[in-house]
């Protein structure tokens, strides 16, 4: 069963189902780290319950009036689930998959991701359970209207600010911020982040999220006293994060030696060019077929040699048997929650280091951060400006990180979502329980 929806703007608390679906529950995992981290560092009880417990929880019916005259029903969600340390703030995504639990699950990853890169936000997520390849682009834009209107309530920029997610662009966002603008009769740029330029977009927001996993990564090798340009990867996903992931990281002198996306995998052992790369996608529509690669199974990717290992897809799918035949000896969460409990437990006793989601792939919330402050602000920042700042925040998140995981000798996961609950227990304490 689903969490019990709520009347929009109603403040509901529950609990998404606690009953495991399936082989891989995002729910049951992020509130297992939660509540460990909790104990690690000698919270109360009701401390840790308040953390895990989300504030809101809205499920939405979406009827759409297709092309062809028939309506169709869709089940949306916005969950926000914790929102001490300012507005919620995650993206919106469309896909045949979605269900409460990942909502959940990736609201408290927000959560988490916004404390431990010190941004004043809280965590929130929402999805629309749909597969947009079978929409046309004005059966898209109906589904986004009234999936916003409906989320509408619970969002606003001092409220609740959604972003792009998987299959929701800038353009996705466009429709959710003039909606929002109708209904309150006034233009709104802040409702939304992700925009596009003409409408309160800001200038680097597109990669930021490869550029902090990019970041990451060669701070890591730096630690480690691995210099990068010896360094050989595999990258899972040829979307907005792994695409542009491809050329920062060869910029820096890394060597792509495989990539997979929905269509398949491919191994190229002297390296691929992104130039090229980037070429052949836009003609073929997929990686499979790159000149001098060879095909490789997509179940097989993170078996190919190599030095470090970046999902960049979906989530759950560094699962045991993949953590055990992983060839890497460094792992880079691009993906949102991308590694179930089982393999991360095998990642750990095989010593292999993992940078976890909720650090390597917050550039992109930063970012979004930046762009809210310049909506509110009314001012826009240089580009140069914008990635001075990016890779500020994104270093002093790193270090904060290192310096904790060396301090409490614990997994760089582990020591990520202690740090992140340790911010979001301290504003949850200071603030107290009302009334």
């Amino acid at each position: 069963m689903p969490p019990p929806s709520s009347k929009a703007g109603d403040n509901v608390v529950t609990r998404p189902n606690e009953a495991p679906s399936g082989d891989f529950n995002p729910w049951l995992r992020v509130t297992s780290l939660i509540e460990n981290a909790g104990k690690i560092l000698g919270l109360n009880e009701g401390t840790i319950k308040r953390i895990v417990t989300p504030e809101r929880v809205l499920e939405v019916a979406v009827p759409v009036r297709l092309d062809s005259g028939q309506v169709e029903m869709y089940t949306g969600w916005r969950i926000q689930h914790d929102t001490s340390r300012g507005p919620g703030k995650g993206g919106i995504r469309f896909h045949q998959s979605v269900n409460a639990d990942e909502i959940a699950a990736l609201s408290a990853d927000m959560s988490i991701k916004c404390a431990v890169v010190n941004i004043p936000y809280g965590g929130a997520k929402g999805g629309v359970k749909v597969d947009p390849s079978t929409l046309s682009r004005g059966e898209l834009e109906r589904l986004t209207r009234r999936y916003a209107f409906s989320i509408a309530p619970m969002i606003g920029p001092d409220r609740d600010i959604p972003a792009p997610d998987i299959n929701t662009d800038t353009q996705v966002m466009s429709w959710i911020m003039d909606t929002v603008s109708m209904l309150r009769g006034q233009n709104t740029p802040g409702v939304v982040t992700g925009k596009p330029l003409a409408i309160g977009g800001t200038l680097g927001h597109a990669g930021a999220t490869s550029l902090g996993v990019t970041i990451c990564t060669a701070a890591l090798l730096q630690r480690l006293g691995r210099p990068s340009n010896e360094q050989r990867v595999v990258v899972q996903g040829y979307g907005k994060v792994g695409a542009p992931l491809v050329k920062l990281l060869s910029d820096r002198g890394m060597k792509v030696v495989g990539i997979a996306d929905v269509k398949g995998a491919i191994h190229v052992p002297e390296g691929i060019n992104h130039l090229a790369l980037a070429k052949h996608f836009a003609e073929a529509g997929t990686v499979v077929g790159y000149p001098g690669s060879d095909i490789v199974p997509a179940d097989l990717l993170f078996t190919i040699p190599c030095d470090i290992a970046i999902p960049a897809a979906l989530g759950g799918v560094i699962t045991e048997k993949v953590a055990t035949e992983m060839a890497a000896s460094i792992m880079v969460e691009a993906a949102n929650g991308p590694t179930t409990g089982e393999g991360a437990a095998v990642l750990a006793s095989r010593n292999i280091p993992v940078i976890p989601d909720v650090l390597a792939n917050a550039g992109g919330v930063v970012a979004s951060y930046f762009e809210w402050a310049q909506d509110m602000q009314g001012f826009m920042w240089e580009t140069e400006l914008f990635q001075q700042r990016l890779e500020k925040f994104m270093h002093e998140a790193f270090n904060h990180i290192w310096s904790r995981h060396k301090e409490l000798d614990l997994t760089l996961r582990d020591t990520a979502i202690v740090a992140g609950v340790e911010r979001i227990a301290e504003a949850t304490e200071l603030r107290g329980l009302f009334p």
